[in-house]
């Protein structure tokens, strides 16, 4: 099989695959989970967030860039919260 970054990789065949479950199943130290545990289960990562920021191309200064970016991560969460105060402070240019 391939992903779409084009790494290979090879699913194992039945009997690989009987073996593994044979392994697991004679492990002693794990069991495999039940529907109503596997349902319990939490889910992995960040939440869903209710407001979602808007993916865009924006064409900004060098200069712009360049002194934001070297104010560390974050940087691009400090240009949306110093262009939100600009809206702030000029309601009537919109």
């Amino acid at each position: 099989m391939q992903t779409k970054s084009i790494r290979e990789f090879y699913l194992p065949t039945d009997e690989e695959d009987a073996a593994i479950n044979a392994g697991i199943a004679a492990d002693p130290d794990t069991y495999e989970l039940t529907a109503e545990e596997f349902a319990r289960l939490k889910p992995l990562g960040r939440p869903p967030l209710e407001i979602t920021k808007e993916r865009i191309t924006i064409r900004l200064s060098r200069d712009v860039v360049e002194s934001f970016r070297s104010t560390g991560a974050g940087w691009q969460t400090r240009i949306d919260a110093a262009l939100k105060d600009w809206l702030e402070h000029h309601p009537t240019m919109l």
